[in-house]
């Protein structure tokens, strides 16, 4: 059964349990068992109208057992209703969760799958809150009923009850064994469908590439390969879903064999009467064998294809994990000095490739101005992510004010380090909702003092001051863009600012001017360098190239570093080489 377990996704089932209110659980359920009155009574009030009513001479008895049936039938429809707001509750936010893990999944992963990434989020998330949809709305009046149904039945006719389990057991048992290669080929389906999004993907962006080798012909029989992979996966769950036609009949027929091939027998000897036959038959042709056949249809296709799709999306996704508050949790987290300190950095875009970034180790004091050079792929970026806390390093440790940022709280680490990343994010709202976010606060000589120092004043002027409207933010230029962005960091409380590119759409003078603000600015600065002259005003110079990191000052670096020493006798771009 543990087996069987796994192979359900239960790891996603459970993870994602979490994230549905309890209220919500409890009101479904509830419902539900009202929905589920009719079949508890059905057999009941049938064998009732029979022995009491019309067998007894009682016509008019028996009219009003049967209309106790039609009340009960009633209320049913009633809870049938009610129950779809508490449906809602349940599927909304498991559908939240699941976009939220997807997102990221996508956000943690340094070269995400574009194509697999949105197969997920626009196929998979939505399948499984369409499959959880139906699941509840269908399977769960249909459980509820046979529960009822059986519950009625030993009320009814305890006698019988052997005739009955002993088969739906059996059914039971054989549906269970048929679950592992109906989950495991269910799987083999989904991940043919990602494959073939991932690889058509990559062959639409490239057709000019394809097209210039004349490989049209290969990626053409690779791609049908892949479609025809799919095509034999499913029907090998066609044909393995084939065999719960057995289980429904065993659990279905087999107990209606058993109780009318019994009927007689226990009439005679006085252990049923005609009407309590009735009732059986009642709760067996109207409740059991559809629900049997139902709930075969169902947990054998709905329940495997949402378990496979939740087991596929957690394995693909991971969890977002809760920051770690610090020991004194209860406290308030001081701001931190400003102090930013790397010791033997090591990070590696998957296992078992090559580091990226490897030995990394430096301390900066409060105050301290370090910038951070190298070619395209040495890193920077990444160390950059390292420092804010939005990546986990697989050796050494960063420290921001004594504290790891990634064991922060959001809050607590923007509040320590605040990073700005190349491309600048601004919002529809007023300027001063976008400069002063997310303190909300800040006063006019505040903004005016910031976009002094940093270079926007002609910018907030032309969008109309401090109140002024950005209706559309993409109708700005990626320059001005980046100016609110260092404008809103400079009025930020976090003694460390990391500045990831965050210049490189400014022209040389602009981004000197900026630079300079952050450098006078109390606290610590970092500078992922786009120009050499980043480098020439900080008070040390980190070089991420090939031969490993180098940590030295920029008259240094000059003579220890041919490449650092190319990029300053032409002033060029530093990732220009």
């Amino acid at each position: 059964m543990g087996r069987h377990r796994r192979a359900l996704g239960g790891r996603g089932l459970r993870e994602l349990a979490a994230a549905v209110p309890r209220r919500a659980v409890w009101g479904l359920a509830g419902w539900s068992a009202v929905e589920a009155l009719p079949a508890l009574c059905s057999g009941l009030l049938v064998a009732a109208a029979a022995d009491r009513g019309f067998l007894a001479g009682r016509p008019g008895a028996g009219f009003a057992w049967l209309g106790a049936l039609g009340a009960v039938t009633a209320l049913r429809a009633l809870a049938a209703r009610a129950v779809f707001p508490h449906l809602a509750e349940v599927v909304e936010p498991l559908r939240d969760a699941l976009v939220a893990r997807v997102v990221h999944g996508a956000l943690s992963r340094p070269d995400p799958d574009g194509p697999a990434e949105i197969a997920r989020i626009t196929e998979q998330v939505e399948s499984a809150r369409q499959l959880t949809a139906t699941l509840l709305r269908s399977a769960r009046g249909v459980g509820f009923g046979l529960l009822a149904a059986l519950l009625g039945l030993g009320l009814l006719a305890p006698a019988v009850l052997p005739l009955v389990l002993v088969p739906l057991l059996l059914s039971g048992a054989l549906f269970v064994r048929l679950l592992g290669p109906l989950v495991a080929r269910r799987r083999a389906v989904v991940l043919a469908d990602e494959r073939i999004a991932a690889e058509a993907g990559r062959v639409f962006a490239g057709l000019r590439d394809v097209a210039a080798c004349g490989a049209q012909q290969r990626v053409s029989a690779h791609l049908s390969a892949l479609v025809e992979a799919q095509g034999a996966a499913v029907r090998a769950v066609g044909r393995a879903a084939a065999a719960r036609s057995l289980a429904v009949a065993v659990g279905g027929r087999l107990p209606l064999l058993a109780v009318v091939c019994a009927a007689p027998w226990m009439v005679g000897r006085g252990w049923l009467s005609a009407g309590q036959v009735l009732g059986v038959a009642t709760y067996l042709l109207q409740q059991l064998e559809p629900a049997v056949r139902a709930l075969a249809g169902m947990l054998g296709s709905w329940l495997l294809d949402l378990a496979v799709v939740l087991d596929r999306l957690t394995a693909a996704c991971p969890a977002p994990t809760a920051p770690a508050v610090p020991s004194a949790a209860s406290a308030p987290v001081p701001p931190g000095d400003g102090s930013l300190s790397v010791r033997g950095l090591r990070f590696a875009r998957a296992r078992g490739a090559r580091p990226v970034l490897d030995g990394v180790r430096f301390d900066l004091r409060p105050g301290a101005h370090l910038a951070v050079v190298g070619p395209s792929g040495a890193g920077k970026s990444t160390l950059a992510a390292l420092l804010a806390g939005l990546l986990v390093p697989d050796e050494g440790r960063v420290l921001v004010g004594g504290l790891d940022p990634a064991a922060l709280p959001g809050p607590v680490r923007a509040a320590r380090l605040a990073l700005v990343p190349q491309e600048a994010y601004v919002f529809a709202g007023t300027v001063r909702e976008n400069l002063c976010w997310p303190s909300g606060g800040c006063s006019d000589t505040e903004l005016a003092v910031a976009a002094h120092r940093v270079g926007s004043s002609r910018l907030l002027a032309r969008l109309g001051g401090p109140d002024g409207l950005i209706a559309d933010p993409a109708a700005l230029s990626a320059g001005e863009r980046q100016l609110l962005a260092l404008t809103r960091t400079f009025l930020s409380p976090a003694p460390v600012v990391v500045l990831d590119e965050a210049t490189c759409h400014l022209d040389a003078e602009a981004e000197r001017r900026a630079e300079e603000a952050f450098a006078a600015r109390p606290g610590t600065l970092v500078v992922i360098a786009h120009r050499i002259g980043s480098a020439v005003r900080a008070d040390r110079v980190l070089l991420l190239d090939a031969a490993g990191p180098l940590l030295a000052t920029h008259a240094d670096l000059q003579v220890l570093s041919p490449f650092y020493r190319a990029c300053c006798s032409t002033d060029a771009y530093v990732e220009a080489r």
